[in-house]
């Protein structure tokens, strides 16, 4: 049985995680009391005790909490944005290739995708991979997500009911185009230059969907929009990440529709001029606590889907 430590589970990504694996027999939990949850010491002794600690941190605490590890043993799962473009660290995304699948599978560290980025890489990694998109193209991605994704802080402004009326219509952030996501968005796709991204807050819990529009004149060597279906469904034929031909209801997508669940979903909508690639999950679930769950699955030899909701 693993011992599972996971630093920072009173936060939003932290409990997620705990309720995934709070029921499971092959695993166990180390837990902290309140009073030493913030601990150094405390924090450390449990750090270098698990097997498999789980970070579930602001960056700067997830950097300070590698560095208290000295059990060359422990593997670490963290969840925040300080570690994804680290040459030294595995991307938490073992479908996007079966290189990046053994990497994680031989890595004592692996840094979970943010949630934007995750749909986003999903949907254009595939296509540079496979040269239908060029590295050079200039890309746009639009987000729109669930208020969860903005932590405890912004729930409680979400959930407070003496809110501004502001809070019930969406609202766009992001506007100096320097999201924290973007630099994991262009390395791991491969891209010679970040996407301009337009991320969305709305008023709802959880949930998201990613679009990424594209011409038929980006695509190489006259590609067209079936060939990018057939990527799509060769790749991603589940059971976490799964192409479909149309996820829309009566030509409406729900960024809800996947709320408190670990999947994602991939489509194609459009025609053969201009396309839209589309992904829709849980920015708690596979755009977080999902895919933390699933890359500690693998590396434990647990079935990918152990403890998921999908």
């Amino acid at each position: 049985m693993k011992k599972i430590f996971i630093d920072g589970s009173a936060g939003t990504t932290g409990l997620r995680i705990y309720e995934r694996l709070g029921n499971r027999k092959d695993v166990e939990l180390i837990t902290l009391p309140d009073e030493l949850r913030k601990d150094t010491e405390a924090r450390k002794k449990a750090l270098n005790s698990c097997d498999v600690a789980f970070l579930c941190l602001p960056d700067a605490a997830a950097v300070e909490a590698v560095s208290l590890i000295d059990n060359p043993d422990v593997t670490v799962i963290d969840t925040s944005t300080a570690h994804r473009t680290d040459e030294g660290w595995a991307y938490g995304f073992p479908e996007l290739s079966q290189e990046l699948k053994k990497k994680i599978l031989n890595s004592k560290r692996i840094a979970v995708p943010g949630c934007h980025a995750s749909g986003f890489i999903g949907l254009v990694k595939p296509l540079i991979d496979e040269d239908l998109l060029p590295a050079d193209a200039l890309l746009t991605c639009h987000s729109i997500t669930g208020y969860s994704g903005g932590g405890k802080k912004m729930i409680a402004e979400y959930e407070n009911p003496d809110r501004s009326e502001l809070f019930d219509a969406p609202r766009q952030y992001g506007l100096t185009q320097q999201h924290k996501h973007l630099k994991e968005m262009q390395k791991i796709t491969g891209l010679d230059h970040a996407p301009v991204f337009c991320p969305i807050v709305s008023d709802f819990y959880s949930g998201m969907v990613v679009t990424v529009p594209l011409f038929k004149e980006q695509l190489c060597g006259g590609f067209t929009i079936e060939d990018i279906r057939n990527v799509y469904k060769n790749k991603y034929t589940g059971p976490v990440v799964t192409y479909s031909e149309s996820i829309s209801e009566d030509g409406l997508i729900s960024a809800k529709a996947l709320s408190d669940k670990d999947s994602m979903q991939i489509t194609v909508e459009g025609n053969g001029d201009r396309i839209l690639l589309i992904a829709r999950y849980d920015n708690l679930g596979k755009g977080a606590s999902g895919a933390a769950v699933e890359c500690l699955n693998l590396i434990i030899g647990s079935d990918p889907t152990s403890g998921l909701e999908l």
